[in-house]
This record gives C-alpha cells, structure tokens and sequence, in this order.
C-alpha cells in the first residue's frame, strides 16, 4: 500500500482528496494534517466521514511526516512549499503540491502575479506540470515533485489544447469566459462568500488580473510554440461545484479562404482525446453542463463554428475539486507510482 500524508486534509480539495482515496485499492492515508484541528478527530471536522475515518488531526510536522509516509499532497495556501521544501524532503517522498508554487517556471512571472517572494525556485525547473492528458509522459516513478494544475487553468487548456497545438486559431485573439462554484474560494470565512452575498447573485471578479492567466498562458504557449496572451474572467456563481468555460479565438482560415469544417475540428479533438479516459468529447449540439461532471473526474468538452463571424466557441466543464484538484492529484499519483491512471477515479458524475 501506498502511504499517503495530507497537509490541508481539512480545506474542501483536502476534503475531497480524502473521499477519493477512500476507495483507493492501492493507498493508505496514515497522516491527516491539519493546523487548525490539531488532535481532534477528522470526523468531527467532517461529518460525512463518521465511522469512516477514526483518525485524529495532525500538525504538519514534515520530519515526522517524511518518515511515515511515500507520498505527500500538499492541499496549502501560495507560498507554504516553496517555504519548506527542501533536498531531505524530496530524497525520502514524492510531493504533489496542488498550490500554484511550482506550476509557473518563470519565477518573475509567479512574483508579479501572486505578490510572494518564492522561496525555492531552484525547484521549480524540475517540478513537472501535472496536466496528465498532456505531460502523462513526464509523470513517472522519476518524477519528486508534480505541480498540480489550478482547476481555471485545467479546464481552459484542455478546452482548447487540440486548436492550439494543431495551429487552426490565432491564439492571441483567445477569449476566456469562466464560471465557478463557490467551493473554488476555498473553506476559510470570507465576507464576499457568505451566503447573502452569493445567493441569488453572480459576478465577475480578478477581472484583467486573475492569478490563473499566466499558468493558461504558459502552457497553450507551450503547445503551440509561441507566446500566448489572452483575456481571462473568471466568475462567482451560487453553486457548490463546478467549472464552465466558455473560450472564443478567431479561426484560421485554410489557403482558399474557407473555415475549417466541423469534421475537420472534430477529428482534430479526437486525435487528442479520443482515446482519453476523463476527458468525454460530446456529441455534435451538445454543449456541457457542471451537473454532468459534477463529483467526478470527468472533462466533458464541444465546440462551436460561427460561420459569420469566423470564430469558433469552445466549451468546457469541470468539477472544479474533483478534475480541477483532488481527482487530478491522485491520477498524478498514480502515475507516479506505475499504477492505473484511473484508479480510485472511477467516479460516476452525482444526479442530481
């Protein structure tokens, strides 16, 4: 069995990673971190998991921690690894970090956006992108450290990866439109996620500035061998979970001046997911919806071609702790450790 540590057991993608490895055939939680419920029972934190889990709460002691466990997901604020990662960590455990410290490898770039100083940007070259569906290959019983992907940023790529990396749109004409759960905020009490400010209420926030534009960036860029920028808003909806993004890009037309065709777009996203276990390429008119994803690890992605403006609507959805955090870190485990990729993710999406 594969022993597994969380530090943040108690924040909602913490929470979910629980659920998950639950039914994990292959992994054992012996170490249940959490600063704010040191000594107390994770059941009590968590009521659904009474007569599940009978384990107390931990502190995140990494010494200790390090001596009992072969992996650790790290389900923390920006900033906490990069403090406290170091060569003795890594000798000893394997680290999936589902902060966004080693996510971006241009430190200026982390810096600006995220407003910290990094503390350990010597790792950063070797942290490994954990977007299975398109790094699966860096992902191995080599790897020490995965950055795991933000859950904007993993359903944003993966909606529009096949275009960019097959050149059919200009990527600098990319327009994000994204909805999320309230659950993306995070547990911790903020004013602006108290029911009477969500409820029967929608917004866009981080508008222009949003902390997941240069992860987007630097990936798509990455797939399509150029510099990418584009427009990303993010948006607060009243649901519990769920991701759906809505991206729009001018089309390239072909040498005679014509669009590419539906045919011709559909067999490029089979090209790359066809054959993808979690990511679910719908039928033609067929536009995804959170509900159908929702506790599952699942990407459901369609697209559109508007003839008259010669843009083509890309959409997907996810659910944003699942696909978008908890599920994804334990693929990236798997991986890991050689095991099946879908192991303990063979979720079937909750209606209603």
């Amino acid at each position: 069995m594969i022993k597994v540590g969380i530090i943040g057991s108690t924040g909602y993608a913490g929470a979910e990673l629980v659920r998950i490895l639950m039914g994990h055939k292959e992994a054992q939680i012996v170490w249940y971190g959490s600063r704010s419920y040191i000594d107390k029972k994770y059941y009590e934190v968590y009521q659904n998991m009474f007569r599940i889990v009978e384990d107390i709460c931990k502190d995140d002691n990494l010494a200790e921690l390090c001596e009992q466990v072969d992996v650790i997901f790290t389900s923390t604020p920006q900033g906490y690894l990069a403090g406290v990662l170091n060569d003795e960590i890594l000798s000893k455990v394997k680290v999936v970090d589902l902060s966004a410290d080693f996510r971006i490898k241009d430190v200026d770039v982390y810096e600006k956006w995220y407003k910290i100083e990094h503390k350990s940007p010597q790792y950063i070259e070797e942290a490994v992108y954990g977007l299975c569906e398109i790094n699966r290959d860096k992902i191995n019983g080599n790897t020490r450290l995965v950055a795991n992907p933000g859950c904007y940023t993993t359903c944003s790529i993966l909606t529009a990866f096949p275009m960019v990396k097959e050149g059919l749109i200009d990527v600098n004409t990319l327009i994000v439109d994204a909805k999320s759960g309230t659950s993306g905020a995070g547990r911790s009490a903020k004013m602006a996620n108290l029911f009477c400010e969500v409820n029967e209420n929608m917004k866009a926030y981080g508008v222009a500035s949003h902390r997941h534009t240069p992860e987007i960036e630097e990936q798509l860029g990455y797939a399509g061998n150029c510099s990418v920028t584009i427009n990303f808003t993010p948006h607060l909806v009243p649901m519990n979970r769920g991701i759906l993004a809505t991206e729009y890009a001018t089309l390239k037309r072909k040498a005679d001046g014509s669009l590419p065709t539906y045919d011709e777009i559909r067999a490029v996203y089979d090209k790359y997911y066809k054959d993808e276990k979690f990511v679910r390429l719908l039928d033609k008119g067929v536009c995804p919806e959170t509900k159908w994803v929702e506790g599952s690890n699942y990407v459901d992605i369609n697209f559109v071609i508007d003839e008259r403006t010669g843009r083509i609507i890309m959409m997907g959805a996810i659910d944003n702790l699942v696909k978008g955090a908890a599920g994804q870190a334990v693929q990236n485990m798997n991986l890991l450790f050689g095991l099946d990729e879908a192991e303990g993710l063979n979720l079937v999406p909750c209606f209603p």
